[in-house]
């Protein structure tokens, strides 16, 4: 430890004096005396350590208004920050997945700045139950008989075992016992229900056999896992969703199904991969299907639940549903969503999943020569090149599928590795941070997900 230089202390200046200096001003006006003060004595007490631990005051010792203002700007800055995807995955979980549709935006403005009927009847002046203007809006959209909304698609499926299945055996096909983001393990939330699991089939086939011989009078319920986030090729075999329904109504036994993302359209009409649809699920004769509202259906995270009443009914008089229950901004942003999908003429303009998803490659194309020129004399240390490129749908969804797109690539001409990762770091520095992926010895910024290229031009080439 370097000795210290006792009078040094004496050049640390008095919190008193530093508040009636002029250049404090601006600071107390705009950030308040409380938060002025905190600051002062933090940077008070840094300056000291610095003395003590290397003989000499920090470099900003001679500035201090600028180093607490250079703080408090520091402390001002949100964790939840704009950000341009470029990663190439449009639906990307630790960016906030579904960017939301401008009237899910405009919706949640209105809840939030006054009261709301959201457990209050206008018919007869009583408390109301806050899904039921969104449960017959998606009753509409899906044929089910009745809905419920919880924040997430895993709460869902906590909610679904815990409420019809609690103490019971629920039967499901080994090779959809998945996990997902977080360690989220379906074998796990039994475990959390009161259910108990039972196992049929194998990895790569199952067959109707194997849930009628492990059906018993302790069995609850037969679940189907769609397995949205890998894929299972080759030697397979498995039962679908209408003939298990059909085996559950033959056996007495209700039929309930995940569907992790979750479309209400046929993606294949837009050149998408087709997914399974909880309306098509509901017609086959599945009970309860669960799906999420924050992946392909491009509104804002929660968890849908849609199927027959008695059950439904079960599921929101279970005391779990009061701890899962969604707020009046998400069922605010998801009737909004729901709402888009009334006018299926216009979705592909009106939902940005949508739009993002089935955005056109020669579109991308024209985007990335527009911007080639500039970033080329811009970034004279590179080799930038408009390259083809790979989507990816992410969030689980659509595993194995990609979506032909089109990147700017940045190779470092002093082929260093450590010169490609001071450029994405000092683009992650920025205002609105830019996110790319470094592959292959190049930094790739594919297009897809780019829709404000003028603000984007300006942050990156200013």
């Amino acid at each position: 430890m370097t000795p210290e230089n006792p009078s040094l202390f004496s050049q640390i200046p008095a919190t008193d004096r530093l508040l009636r200096d002029p250049a404090f001003t601006s600071l107390i006006d705009h950030a308040g005396h409380s938060q002025v003060v905190t600051v002062v004595r933090q940077l008070q007490a840094e300056a000291r350590a610095a003395i003590r631990e290397q003989g000499e005051l920090p470099a900003w010792g001679a500035d201090w208004a600028q180093a607490v203002a250079g703080r408090l700007s520091a402390e001002a800055q949100s964790p939840l920050r704009p950000v341009f995807n470029l990663t190439g995955t449009v639906l990307h979980t630790n960016l906030g997945r579904a960017i939301q549709a401008e009237a899910a935006v405009a919706a949640v403005s209105q809840v939030m700045r006054a009261p709301v009927t959201l457990e209050y009847s206008l018919d007869d002046a009583g408390r109301g139950h806050r899904d039921r203007g969104l449960a017959d809006l998606l009753c509409r959209l899906t044929g089910a008989e009745d809905a419920c909304i919880v924040n997430n698609n895993a709460a869902a499926v906590l909610l679904m075992l815990a409420a019809t299945a609690n103490g019971k055996e629920v039967v499901v096909s080994r090779g959809e016992l998945v996990e997902i983001g977080g360690a989220f393990r379906i074998p796990d939330v039994m475990r959390q229900a009161g259910c108990t699991l039972h196992e049929v089939g194998t990895t790569n086939r199952t067959h109707p056999r194997d849930y009628r011989a492990a059906i018993s009078e302790r069995t609850g319920l037969l679940m189907k896992v769609h397995t949205s986030n890998y894929s299972v090729e080759g030697f397979t075999k498995a039962v679908d969703e209408a003939e298990l329904a059909a085996i559950g109504q033959e056996q007495g036994i209700p039929v309930v199904a995940d569907l992790g993302s979750g479309s209400l359209v046929d993606l294949s009409q837009y050149g998408l991969p087709k997914e399974p649809m909880p309306q098509a699920l509901i017609a086959s004769g599945v009970s309860l299907v669960s799906f999420s509202g924050d992946k392909l259906l491009g509104g804002p995270q929660a968890g849908i639940i849609v199927g027959k009443r008695e059950l439904i009914a079960k599921l929101q008089q279970h005391p779990l549903k009061r701890a899962l229950r969604a707020d009046k901004m998400t069922l605010a942003a998801l009737e909004a969503t729901l709402r888009l999908y009334l006018h299926p003429e216009k979705l592909r303009q009106s939902l940005p999943t949508l739009r993002l998803l089935t955005r056109e490659r020669d579109d991308i194309h024209a985007q990335g020569e527009r911007l080639l020129t500039a970033f080329q004399v811009h970034y004279p240390a590179f080799t930038v090149r408009l390259e083809n490129c790979l989507s990816q749908i992410g969030s689980g969804s659509l595993p194995v599928d990609r979506l032909p797109s089109h990147a700017l690539t940045f190779t470092p001409n002093d082929g260093r590795g450590a010169t490609l990762d001071a450029l994405a770091q000092g683009w992650r520095r920025l205002e609105r941070p830019i996110l790319g992926r470094i592959y292959d010895g190049r930094l790739w910024l594919d297009l897809r997900c780019l829709e404000d290229e003028a603000q984007f031009m300006e942050s990156v080439l200013k």
